[in-house]
């Protein structure tokens, strides 16, 4: 890693820097195609790092975009590795059966 970090400016509530993606704010069905639109845009982290720390509202639509995620990280051979997963999101994906989706490497 070098000493600069190159950092995007955030889109659609994702911030870009050498570690990977961050996301700040509200991740719910009224933005959800805003996010996803916005993950469009950015080039996918080589090292697959997705921190969702930063969240701080979530609805079903928070798994949707993180199913996009692997989707995504599948078709371009990268990994998907996720941080800073809440807990709201981890009970969600247990509801939907999906409990592997929000726990760290997919």
């Amino acid at each position: 890693m070098t000493d600069t970090c190159t950092v995007a400016p955030p889109v659609g509530g994702f911030t870009a820097d050498d570690d990977g993606w961050r996301f700040e704010g509200a991740l719910t069905l009224e933005n959800a195609a805003v996010v996803m639109d916005a993950c469009r845009a950015l080039p996918f982290p080589a090292n697959g790092r997705v921190d969702f720390a930063g969240l701080r509202q979530a609805d079903s639509a928070a798994l949707a975009v993180i199913m996009a995620l692997r989707r995504r990280a599948s078709a371009e051979g990268r990994p998907l590795v996720l941080t800073g997963t809440p807990p709201g999101i981890e009970s969600l994906a247990a509801v939907y059966g999906v409990e592997d989706l929000a726990h760290g490497v997919a």
